[in-house]
């Protein structure tokens, strides 16, 4: 399947209104079959033009000139988010919720920027306290499920994500995060449903391709896996596990050379990738010079 696709943005703190993204977010992937897949967190694309610093400065001078206005902090705050400046981001947070205790984002941007440091806990607190001051706070539901999944309470997710689901229909990111949540349960039929949501409502970016692969993986529908796989690396040539999945794929459907060429394409980018290094432990016997 040929498939035309343009870079999406990764930034996971965007705005004032810094997006909970699928894979965006501290989402997990998970294994299939024998070998077990490593956990993928999303990682911040930091600002290198000097853009952010120039935009952090002014608007510092606008906190100045109105030092109690608290959508200005949140607004500073995303900005020390996406500079990877994450405890300044908290700091700011935590003043514009000193300054307007009912605001849903500036806890939900706090809890975004607690989990990028590893604060789930202090993040799982934050989500709740922006759903109790708005209760029809979607991103909120999804940063809570996605702490919850993490956590192991499958069921408290599920919950949440409906939730988020109802409250905004068209969200990409909530079908995502149910996805794998299903995914984690065995139900990957149900997984691939809400796959194939999160795909139509957002076409351009490589992680629901990804995922929606190894359910594919594991109800054995493997030409369609690899195409999935194709789609996510046309997006990220980088990513290490769609190269080992599109090779398990691969080895599935009896394709050991193009297996074998995907898990060494994941070792180089991934040493010690376990999927890519047991892979080729199965395939690369019997292949001679093909890869000398």
């Amino acid at each position: 399947m040929a498939v035309v696709m343009r870079q999406a943005s990764k930034a996971g703190l965007i705005g004032a209104t810094m997006l909970v993204g699928a894979a965006l977010g501290g989402c997990e992937t998970y294994g299939t079959g024998s070998a077990s897949a490593p956990r993928q967190f999303a990682v911040l694309e930091t600002d290198t033009t000097g853009a952010t610093t120039t935009n952090i400065a002014s608007l510092t001078e606008v906190i100045q000139r109105n030092p109690n206005d608290a959508s200005a902090y949140v607004t500073r705050g995303a900005a020390f988010a996406r500079a990877g400046q994450f405890n300044d981001a908290i700091g700011d947070f935590a003043k514009a919720i000193q300054l307007d205790p009912s605001s849903a984002s500036a806890y939900n941007n706090r809890a975004l920027a607690y989990r990028q440091t590893g604060r789930n806990d202090a993040a799982l607190a934050d989500f709740s306290k922006a759903i109790a001051a708005d209760p029809n706070y979607g991103p909120a539901y999804i940063g809570r499920a996605n702490v919850l999944r993490a956590q192991g309470d499958l069921d408290g997710a599920t919950a949440d994500l409906n939730q988020a689901i109802r409250l905004a229909p068209e969200s990409a990111e909530a079908y995502h995060a149910r996805g794998l949540v299903r995914q984690k349960q065995g139900q990957n039929t149900g997984a691939i449903a809400d796959f194939d949501a999160a795909i139509d409502r957002n076409p351009f970016v490589a992680a629901p391709y990804a995922a929606r692969g190894q359910s594919l993986i594991a109800t054995n529908q493997f030409d369609k896996a690899i195409e999935d796989y194709n789609a996510a690396l046309n997006v990220n040539n980088k990513d290490a596990t769609s190269w080992a999945y599109r090779g398990l794929a691969y080895e599935k459907s009896g394709r050991r050379k193009e297996a074998a060429e995907n898990y060494q394409r994941a070792s180089s980018l991934e040493p010690g990738n376990p999927v890519a290094s047991q892979g080729l432990s199965r395939v690369q016997g019997g292949l001679g010079s093909v890869f000398n």
